[in-house]
C-alpha cells in the first residue's frame, strides 16, 4: 500500500515502514502524528486519487529524531566591485517512520 501526502510544502510517496526526513515539526521524539492531506492512495490495482485530498485518507507516523542537514554554501560575488559575501545554511528536519496508511 502506497500513499502520497503533503507537508511542509512538499509531497512524499511512502509505504508502511518507510523512514523519511520532512521539514521540522514541533513534536517530541516518540510522539505520533496524523497527516490528513493525503493526495493519493494505492492498494494493489486499486487507486484512489483525491480532489484535492482523498476523503478519509490518513497517514500515521512516529517521530524518530530531529536534526540539521548538511551545510549549503552560498556565495554572492560581483566582479570589479570588491564585493564577495559568503553565507552558509543548515536546514532543520524531523525524521519520521511511517506506521500506518488508511483510506475509506
Amino acid at each position: 500500500m502506497h500513499a502520497v501526502f503533503s507537508t511542509g510544502g512538499k509531497q512524499y510517496r511512502v509505504t508502511e515502514g518507510d523512514t523519511l526526513r520532512v521539514e521540522k515539526l514541533l513534536l517530541g521524539e516518540g510522539e505520533s502524528i496524523d497527516f490528513e492531506q493525503v493526495l493519493m492512495v494505492t492498494d494493489g490495482d486499486a487507486v484512489k486519487v483525491g480532489t484535492p485530498y482523498v476523503p478519509g485518507g490518513k497517514v500515521t507516523a512516529t517521530v524518530k529524531a530531529h536534526g540539521r542537514g548538511d551545510k549549503v554554501q552560498v556565495i554572492k560575488f560581483k566582479r570589479r566591485k570588491h564585493h564577495l559575501k559568503r553565507m552558509g545554511h543548515r536546514q532543520d528536519y524531523t525524521e519520521l517512520e511511517i506506521t500506518g496508511i488508511a483510506a475509506d
